[in-house]
């Protein structure tokens, strides 16, 4: 009895040690950190866009689920006159959409496709509403990616 309870001790204890990670190289790492210091997070439902990659694009990755059905993202425009932003589906396709774009004077316009080019005059903050096509069937349930460049 004591042999079968030392042999499965041991085999839990081999089991349940971390097993070792190779370091990836410089270039792999630092690609990876500015990538992870570009990406904008989100809390709760909502993505504050602040963070742009050198190419002067904001970059986000969200999801939507029968329970978050809208995701929002928010950003501040200074001194852009145009606005570009693009939805990529992790699926490739499906029911997702710019719901909705409110502008700092609280008017809104939409709905729009995957991709929304717009004149974005105002200055102040500006929310852009990710969801899906309720004239559609089936809800988009999945990750995306939303990429938004401001242009001066």
């Amino acid at each position: 009895m004591k042999k079968y309870i030392i042999l499965i001790a041991s085999i839990v204890a081999i089991s349940c040690q971390e097993k070792i990670k190779k370091e990836p190289t410089s270039v792999t790492t630092e690609t990876k950190i500015v990538e992870k210091d570009t990406l904008n997070q989100q809390i709760s439902d909502t993505i504050y866009l602040k963070n742009k990659n050198k190419n002067g694009v904001f970059y986000a990755e969200s999801a939507l689920d029968s329970i978050h059905s809208k995701v929002y993202l928010k950003f501040k425009n200074e001194s852009a006159s145009k606005m570009i932003a693009t939805i990529i589906p992790s699926t490739g396709k499906g029911n997702i959409r710019f719901s909705q774009i409110i502008y700092p004077d609280n008017s809104s316009n939409g709905p729009f496709g995957y991709k929304l080019d717009t004149e974005v005059n105002q200055k102040g903050e500006y929310i852009l509403v990710v969801g899906h096509s309720l004239m559609a069937d089936a809800p988009f349930i999945g990750a995306f990616k939303v990429k938004v460049r401001l242009i001066n």
